[in-house]
């Protein structure tokens, strides 16, 4: 299938929805005004005028219409027509391509929006559906409690520990199995610790305010207990923590997680920890290449809570191979026995860069829907309300991750890193500051080298980035 981009600059646009509909057909993209012979998706645009015509599965089809306004959301608009009426698929988020459809829901409510008329605009000239519409509008009335917390000179901190037990057949993060990486971890954790007392220098010198912290990768826990120790201490002894609304470590792996790791958190004041499943099923475990056993997510989940853990966060996946309804609902039913006060559930994304995209198609379950469907019936029927939503590139039915929690149990670092609520700086390596005017909307990124070894040998080169932080905030001051 090719692409064709004639005379208009949303390439992206046009690229994302297209690929809501071909489900990991190939699909190429020529930019021009010729126009192939074999299938296509034409989008053009002269002027006012938007015309889009697709070729495809032996039909042809052809649409215009005439807009001043966003050109790349009429263009959506046509091309969502044509190719549901070609393909009979009606992506439940309509045109929606972006990853954050809650901030732009909660930005048209602070320009002077009612929510009905919200509602209404995503409806009508987006095409979503009033199943994702009541999730979205939901999400956004608990974000926008849980983002009134931040201040002008709030931020937010990650710690990146990039290296896990084994590599999950689906992930596609910078992270490093740890039997070839184990050798760089000593002076990895040297270094983390140093940039984490540059970075509370940088803070105090700024005035800024520290909200929330999130260690996570990788899987923090394969760190021995003295390195992570280290690593918390340092942070706790650098930066100052009397503001510090949650301290969040992603223990992941149960296989990671032991007595002295789980000592080392509650001595160093992490209130929040993730004990992450994705299935509980033994065989599909398996398959993805996870290390452990239902029975050790269990073990690890209450031993969490023997050490006083009382805000845990279970993550779970649907749409993984070799798993079924069934057994996705054996899954839900096991991680609510244990009640976790927070579950996030991620939909399936196939990216290039992980091992399952070479079969992107056999992850293609027009079941994987049903299966989120029936988890969020049984979250609400035991008390979990949705507090923050983002959609990725390549996700299973162009669906969405969705947390969930408990009553005042929000994962408050979730929210303000997806609502871009403030700046937010990472620490370690393959870490992305995101740093936010305090006043606006603007946004600007410093990236640290992606891979432990370019961090550790170019640390001093990685340092001197972080100048442009106040060079930020003297732009766009307190």
């Amino acid at each position: 299938m090719v692409l064709v981009i004639d005379s208009h600059p949303y390439r992206y646009e046009a690229e994302a929805l297209c690929r809501m509909f071909l489900r990991g057909r190939e699909l190429k993209i020529f930019e021009g005004a010729d126009i192939p012979e074999e299938d296509f998706i034409y989008t053009g645009i002269f002027g006012d005028e938007i015309s889009v015509r697709i070729k495809m599965d032996g039909k042809d089809l052809s649409a215009k219409a005439e807009t001043s306004e966003v050109k790349a959301a009429k263009m959506e608009y046509l091309l969502y027509e044509i190719l549901s009426e070609i393909t009979g698929l009606e992506p439940k988020w309509g045109t929606l391509t972006g990853i954050r459809p809650v901030k732009l829901a909660l930005s048209m409510m602070d320009n002077g929006l009612s929510a009905e008329d919200v509602r209404r605009k995503f409806r009508e000239e987006r095409l979503v559906s009033e199943e994702k519409l009541d999730l979205l509008m939901s999400t956004a009335e608990h974000e926008r409690a849980i983002r009134s917390l931040s201040k002008p000179e709030s931020v937010s901190m990650y710690i990146s520990i990039p290296f896990c037990p084994s590599r999950c057949s689906y992930c596609s993060f910078t992270s490093h199995a740890i039997e070839k990486a184990a050798k760089l971890i000593p002076q990895y954790v040297d270094l983390l610790c140093e940039e984490l007392r540059g970075t509370a220098v940088l803070m105090e010198e700024l005035g800024l305010r520290l909200e929330t912290v999130y260690m996570g990768g990788g899987t923090p826990t394969v760190l021995t207990p003295e390195q992570m120790d280290r690593v918390l201490s340092t942070a706790r002894n650098s930066f100052d923590f009397s503001g510090v609304r949650e301290l969040t470590v992603e223990a992941g792996r149960p296989d990671t997680i032991t007595p002295e790791k789980l000592e080392v958190m509650k001595k160093n004041g992490v209130d929040r920890i993730s004990i992450n499943p994705q299935t509980m099923d033994d065989g599909v475990l398996e398959l993805i290449g996870r290390k452990h056993t239902a029975k050790d997510v269990v073990d690890a989940f209450y031993m969490a809570r023997s050490f006083g853990f009382d805000n845990i966060n279970m993550d779970l996946i649907s749409g993984l191979p070799g798993d079924d309804f069934d057994k996705f609902r054996k899954t839900i039913d096991s991680v609510l026995e244990l009640e976790p006060e927070n579950i996030t559930l991620h939909t399936l994304t196939v990216k290039r860069s992980a091992n399952l995209a070479g079969d992107a198609q056999k992850m293609l379950s027009r079941s994987v829907d049903e299966m989120n469907e029936h988890a969020f019936r049984c979250f609400d029927e035991a008390g979990y309300y949705p507090y923050y939503l983002y959609r990725q590139k390549g996700t299973v039915e162009a669906l969405e991750n969705t947390g969930f929690c408990k009553p005042g149990k929000e994962g408050i670092y979730n929210v303000f890193i997806m609502d871009e609520t403030h700046s937010i700086l990472a620490t370690g390596a393959g870490g992305v500051t995101k740093l936010k005017d305090p006043h606006g909307s603007k946004i600007e990124r410093i990236f640290n080298f992606k891979f432990p070894y370019e961090y550790i040998d170019r640390f001093d080169l990685m340092n001197e980035r972080k100048e442009q932080v106040k060079d930020f905030y003297e732009r766009y001051p307190l």
